[in-house]
C-alpha cells in the first residue's frame, strides 16, 4: 500500500514540478528506466515464487542502474556509446521479457 500511495505522489510531484534533466545526464535516463524496469519485473517475479527479499530487490535495482550506466558511460569514452546502449537494452529486454513469461505462467498458469 505504502509503494503505491508513494508511486502517486512521485507521479503527482513530476507533472506538478516539471524537473528538468541536464544534458549530460540524458543519454543515460533511458538506460536506467530499463534497467530499472528489469529489477521491477524480477521483484515481482521473486513476489510471485515466495522468494521475494526487500534487501534483494534493493540491491538489485540500484546495481543495475548504477551497472548499466556505467557500461554506457564507458562505451561513451571508447567512442561505441550506441552500440554499448543497445547491447544493454538488448540484455536487459530479454531479461524483461523472461521474467513477464513467468509472470504469466505463475498469474494464469499457462
Amino acid at each position: 500500500m505504502y509503494a503505491i500511495l508513494g508511486l502517486l505522489i512521485g507521479i503527482g510531484l513530476g507533472i506538478f514540478l516539471q524537473p528538468s534533466l541536464p544534458v549530460w545526464l540524458q543519454p543515460y535516463l533511458p538506460i536506467a528506466i530499463v534497467a530499472a524496469l528489469d529489477a521491477i519485473f524480477g521483484g515481482l517475479r521473486a513476489y510471485l515464487e515466495r522468494s521475494f527479499s526487500d534487501k534483494v530487490f534493493a540491491v538489485s535495482f540500484v546495481s543495475n542502474v548504477l551497472i548499466a550506466a556505467l557500461i554506457v558511460w564507458v562505451g561513451d569514452q571508447i567512442g561505441v556509446g550506441a552500440q554499448l546502449s543497445t547491447a544493454v537494452v538488448v540484455v536487459l529486454g530479454i531479461r524483461i521479457f523472461t521474467n513477464a513469461a513467468a509472470i504469466r505462467r505463475a498469474l494464469f498458469h499457462a
